[in-house]
């Protein structure tokens, strides 16, 4: 980066918020590849676009008091982080997760404006959540924190305002116990809330989104550079929550054999292939460990390291745990082991060495704002839905999906050859995504 515009907001940013690494990591990626936009349009300078992109329009921040089964107050801190919403009202999942902190939250809201404007729908950049754990809950436990949670967040969202939806920790369960608890305070029923249950306007499709959206991007990726598809591919996938599950199914639908998944505890492995249904039981019904999958296939490798995945042989690695999981030395890996194609399911799952890295070693690369952005994009559609009263079929939803993801990898592949690397598709995603935010901003005057 050597743009003196871009390079002040860095350091400005630098100095404002020192104790942020995520929230550092997501700015820099996206300043230095969108360079070659800015050089292109000084009026950005002038207008002093970049100064308010880079900081959220409002950040809150407040506890949330609960009481457990044994009747013994917990107390845990709570977010909402609305960025930016040029193009439309702030639209983010809400986290629940101990990791959960302010730069976290910063960086899943700064980067979800730029998701959301590569979908085309009118949507801004939000994100939530709380370090609460929801692993080891029980239901009613589970329901006093949500009930809690949105006593207070109730009051900062509205279906024209900010459209929470889940994340990790917060499931259909989840959804279900905040949609109901705002209902209650404001009385009334909007579609405040996405990744609601199909009994109270729902979308169908919406849990297999991200995962199905992640696959279609994927497959258009390798079909337009590569001239192949995921048929007879071996593809490792990281993480086992819905994101990593559906794409799973995906996978196998279009010719490929999944041969290694994982949770935070460790991994398995099996040549002939992991089996949805069985992970999906383990995952979805039992809430377990992915360990148990042994207990239906004893053929099947487990290591308790998570990490060591990325050592596994594959043709297409698709990251759907969690932001940072791939490292320079993960990445390294991969190439080693002649990885094709990388996409990334979870949020920022590579570091920049990593992405840098696969870059320049012409590994396909689908950065996450692009390549998961089918979840955000069925949340829009669960939004129309609401507003007309309408419910489409899952052939519907799935077909809309497919389109617009596929359409998104050619904005973004297009965007990165104009500027001189096909292979660069962090460029294309970055550039494609902000032109449109600043083109809003521009026009609405400083605000």
């Amino acid at each position: 980066m050597t743009n003196k515009y871009l390079l002040n907001i860095y350091e400005n940013v630098k100095q404002k918020d020192k104790n942020e690494p995520e929230f550092l990591q997501a700015v820099y990626e996206v300043l230095n590849s969108i360079e070659p936009y800015v050089n292109e349009h000084p009026e950005l300078e002038t207008s002093g676009v970049l100064e308010r992109f880079v900081e959220p329009e409002r950040l809150i921040t407040f506890r949330v008091p609960w009481v457990d089964d044994a009747g013994k107050v917990h107390v845990n801190r709570g977010y909402r982080v609305q960025f930016n919403s040029a193009i439309g009202p702030y639209k983010g999942g809400i986290r629940l997760h101990p990791s959960v902190n302010v730069s976290i939250m910063k960086f899943l809201a700064f980067e979800q404006g730029l998701k959301n404007s590569l979908t085309g729908l009118p949507m801004g950049g939000g994100k939530g959540g709380c370090d609460f754990d929801p692993k080891g809950k029980s239901d009613v436990e589970i329901m006093h924190f949500c009930q809690s949670f949105m006593t207070e967040l109730f009051r900062h969202i509205g279906a024209d305002t900010d459209v929470p939806a889940g994340d990790i920790g917060t499931g259909a369960r989840e959804v279900g116990f905040m949609f109901g608890q705002y209902k209650r305070l404001r009385n009334e029923f909007t579609g405040v809330f996405t990744g609601k249950g199909l009994s109270f306007g729902g979308s169908l499709a919406r849990p297999e989104a991200t995962g199905y959206g992640l696959c279609y991007f994927t497959n258009k990726m390798l079909e337009t550079m590569k001239e192949t598809s995921f048929q007879g591919k071996r593809v490792v996938i990281s993480g086992s929550g819905n994101v990593a599950m559906y794409a799973l199914q995906k996978v196998v639908e279009l010719g490929g054999t999944v041969v290694a998944m994982s949770d935070s505890a460790g991994y398995i492995y099996n040549e002939d292939g992991i089996d949805f249904n069985t992970i999906k039981e383990i995952k979805l019904t039992n809430r377990l460990r992915i360990s148990e999958y042994l207990k239906y296939y004893p053929n099947t490798t487990y290591v308790a390291n998570s990490k060591d995945i990325w050592g596994v042989k594959c043709d297409i690695a698709l990251p759907c745990a969690t932001q940072n999981e791939i490292d320079i030395e993960a990445a390294q890996k991969l190439v080693e082991n002649n990885v094709m194609a990388v996409a990334e399911g979870a949020n920022m799952p590579c570091t920049l060495e990593a992405t840098n890295y696969f870059i320049e070693n012409k590994v396909l690369y689908g950065p996450a704002k692009a390549a998961n952005a089918g979840g955000v994009l069925v949340s829009g559609l669960e939004m129309s839905q609401n507003s007309m009263r309408l419910s489409w079929s899952f052939e519907e939803v799935d077909q809309k999906l497919k389109a617009q993801m596929e359409k998104i990898f050619i904005e973004v592949y297009e965007c990165a050859k104009h500027y001189g690397d096909e292979y660069n598709t962090v460029l294309g995603a970055n550039i494609s995504g902000f032109k449109k935010v600043a083109s809003a901003m521009m026009a609405q005057g400083v605000c």
